[in-house]
């Protein structure tokens, strides 16, 4: 009986044995069956579940943007990439990849990607526009309403114990925004909504764009078309609304601030490559143009020593237009759903071309 009962249980221990062995075979050929994605930086939890899920998923926790000798190690083996401004996607990258079928960046922006040399590699492109409209435009005409009633200044007043006095008649005065005109760069989906609220505001409204819009929505915003001369001229505000490519680079430079009006406050929250960055600081330092809203800059992030942050008359934002939780978890879920859908062969959600 003895025996026996031995023999029973050694059989158990083997067949548990042969059980977890098959088991561990089972989980190898399943991860050697999901794709592999790689994440330049970490995503929300539901983000990252549903990845890990699908595919097997590694997330760079380094230096932020990512290496570049790092990311070209990476993305030689993987199917899918997801990726954050200023990752720099470009074509030597892009060459490295072996398996690449998708990459998704986490921005409206696509200019840290190679999209002409991802198209002939027959990689797709994803990004995550239209979610971020209304934060984006809410962030301008913050800092617009910022620069215009001076709020930052005088934050930095009081805390800096220089407020000695109640303010007079003339003393520290901003100007309002009824009547005052609005120049809209580039009437996209950010430009009409920023529209949208300078019209709540009785502001007049102008505008340039590639193509002008319709009569139909050019009623509904009030909204003028102008050449771009006529809007830098004529604006008391202007507000970019531009992508960054050859034709927009450093096109805000002394010559257009010289032909703005004195009075004429700059607010950007496109991308910072746009405006030459020495020649506002000159601007602003002789009064050419009267003040000036930032949430981006030509190099990010700025440095504590920067010309910029000794100016009193500019705002600066540490590139946050898209920054409110419910529209950065927006974004997540189509980052994902874009790498879903081309890791698969099919075109994502918002798509670069190919």
């Amino acid at each position: 009986m003895a025996n026996s009962s031995s023999s029973r249980v050694s059989a158990d221990m083997k067949n548990l044995q042969r059980n977890r062995i098959n088991g561990l075979r089972q989980v190898v050929r399943v991860m050697a069956m999901k794709k592999k994605v790689f994440l330049t930086r970490t995503l929300h939890a539901f983000a990252l579940e549903h990845l890990k899920k699908k595919y097997q998923v590694e997330v760079h926790s380094g230096k932020i943007p990512i290496p570049q000798t790092k990311l070209k190690d990476k993305i030689k083996e993987v199917d899918g990439l997801i990726c954050f401004p200023y990752d720099k996607i470009n074509k030597e990258t892009i060459e490295f990849a072996e398996n690449l079928k998708v990459i998704s960046t986490y921005s409206v922006g696509f200019d840290h990607i190679d999209t002409e040399f991802s198209r002939r590699k027959k990689i797709r492109v994803g990004y995550t526009p239209e979610v971020l409209t209304e934060a984006t435009a809410n962030m301008a005409f913050s800092l617009l309403l910022d620069i215009s009633r001076r709020v930052t200044e005088g934050d930095r007043i009081i805390r800096d114990g220089k407020w000695k006095e109640i303010y007079g008649a003339f003393d520290y005065v901003g100007v309002d925004l009824k009547d005052k005109t609005i120049g809209i760069l580039g009437l996209g989906r950010i430009g009409e909504m920023l529209a949208r609220r300078a019209k709540a505001f009785d502001m007049k409204i102008t505008y340039h764009s590639r193509r002008r819009v319709s009569k139909t929505k050019e009623k509904i915003l009030k909204a003028t078309y102008v050449s771009f001369e006529e809007l830098i001229s004529q604006s008391d505000f202007i507000s970019v609304h531009v992508p960054h490519t050859q034709e927009t680079d450093k096109m805000f430079d002394m010559d257009v601030f010289r032909k703005m009006k004195s009075s004429a406050y700059l607010i950007n929250t496109s991308r910072g490559k746009v405006i030459d960055e020495e020649d506002l600081i000159r601007a602003l330092k002789k009064k050419t143009i009267s003040g000036a809203g930032l949430d981006v800059f030509e190099i990010e992030p700025i440095k504590k020593n920067h010309p910029l942050i000794k100016l009193p008359n500019v705002v600066l934002a540490p590139h946050i237009g898209s920054s409110t939780e419910e529209t950065r978890k927006k974004m997540a879920e189509i980052a994902v759903k874009n790498l879903d859908l081309g890791i698969n062969g099919r075109k994502p959600v918002y798509s670069v071309g190919y």
